[in-house]
Order: C-alpha cells, then structure tokens, then sequence
C-alpha cells in the first residue's frame, strides 16, 4: 500500500507580519483620535494601554552631592544669630553656677531641706496681743539651709543667693508646734524659731522626722535648753 504523503513534498507556509506588534492602535491612542478596528483588535488595545502605563514620564531626582543651596544672610540676621549664641553661653554659665552652689550647699551644710515657712512678728511692749491667724493657710516652700553661723532661706534650691537669713547668736527660742492637718487631711508637724528682734519663723513639714532633726540641730548649735524633751 503505496502512501500518498511521502510522494507530496511539503512546504511550510510562513504568513509575514503575523507576529508583529500593532501600530495602528499604539497611533490612535497617541494622537488622542479613535479609530476604527476590528473586533478581533480588543485585547490589543487593553496590551496597549498596559504599556503605556508602564511607559511613565522619567522622573528628575537629584542626589544632592553637587546641588548645595548657597545660603545668604543679611547683617542684622547674622547679629540675630550671636545674640542668640550669646545667651545661650550665658544661660549655660548660670546654670553650671547653680549646680556647684547646689553641690557645695550640699557637702557644706549641716542640715538641708525644703519646709514649709511662715512669718509672724511678736507684739511690741504696749501693743495689743497679735490676732488668732492660725487658720489661715499662708504656709510656703523654703529651701532651708543650716550653714556656717546662719540660717539662709532660699525660694528654690537652685537660688544663687539666700532670700532671707538669720544669724543663729540672733536666736532666743526654739520650741514645737502643735500638730494640724490640712484640708487634704495632710498631717503637719511643726516647729517655730524666735528672734531677738521679735520675727518669729514657724516651721512645718509632714515628715516628723525631718522637724525632730531640725529641732536637734538648732537647739545643739544655738545651745539652747527647749522645754519638750529633744529627740536624738
């Protein structure tokens, strides 16, 4: 049986174009002008426009190695600018001050702490007698520092300079406080010291503590006998 395909030579049949990519669409979508293809074109055009979408525009970015921004300034600006140097210099020498006075408070002093002061004024021969104020609530923070021959006063820690002092040969009294509580139900343990010159400091601190010590520490350096027994 004689087959009829190996007496017929074959050809391969090579259709030109058939793989190239479609212009047509690419130039209508370019020119912005709708054109009219075949149906057989659709998924053409969806190739098209995926690539044009990934054919963005090149960004211009700069590495910034060779664009430095010249900056320029005028005088009063530049005088601005030392002021401000010149202060904060300024504010860095008083607070450096501040801690070594603080440190040296520290290391110096024989007793330390912040209490709550108040001031009265005894009353002078002939005057009548001072009104009850022990209700009013005018008690304020002290940083109070036994030093030296002195008791100094200070508004805060940090103070360069005393707010008030008292020489301790000045001193003729030092005797406990009765107890009292504040309105938050605080309980305050005080004291008062009595000048010759009629000033009275009371004392107060919610540490009973911290008055015991104080109290120790004044009597023993003003060598003074109080009437309550002194705490060691």
């Amino acid at each position: 049986m004689v087959s009829l395909m190996d007496d017929v030579p074959c050809e391969a049949k090579v259709i030109p174009n058939h793989y190239r990519f479609p212009t047509s669409g690419v130039e209508s979508l370019e020119n912005g002008t709708p054109s009219m293809t075949k149906p057989g074109t659709a998924k053409s055009l969806r190739i098209v426009s995926m690539f044009k979408l990934f054919t963005l525009p090149r960004l211009s970015w700069s590495s910034g190695n060779g664009a430095q921004e010249k900056v320029v300034l005028t005088a009063a600006e530049v005088e601005s600018l030392r002021s401000e140097l010149a202060d904060i210099e300024e504010r860095e020498a008083q607070l450096k001050a501040r801690l070594e006075n603080i440190d040296e408070t520290l290391r110096s002093a024989r007793l330390s702490g912040y209490l709550y002061i108040r001031k009265r004024w005894a009353a002078l021969p002939g005057e009548p007698p001072p009104i009850d104020d022990t209700d009013i609530d005018d008690w304020l923070p002290r940083f109070v520092v036994l030093y030296g021959a002195c008791l100094y006063l200070y508004l805060l820690c940090t103070d360069l300079s005393p707010h008030d002092s008292t020489l301790l040969s000045d001193i003729v009294e030092i005797d406990q406080l009765p107890s009292f509580k504040r309105e938050d139900d605080e309980t305050r343990h005080a004291f008062y010291i009595l000048t010759r010159h009629g000033l009275r400091y009371e004392c107060s601190s919610s540490s009973k503590i911290q008055v015991d010590s104080w109290l120790s520490a004044l009597n023993f350096d003003c060598k003074l006998e109080s009437d309550t027994s002194k705490p060691k």
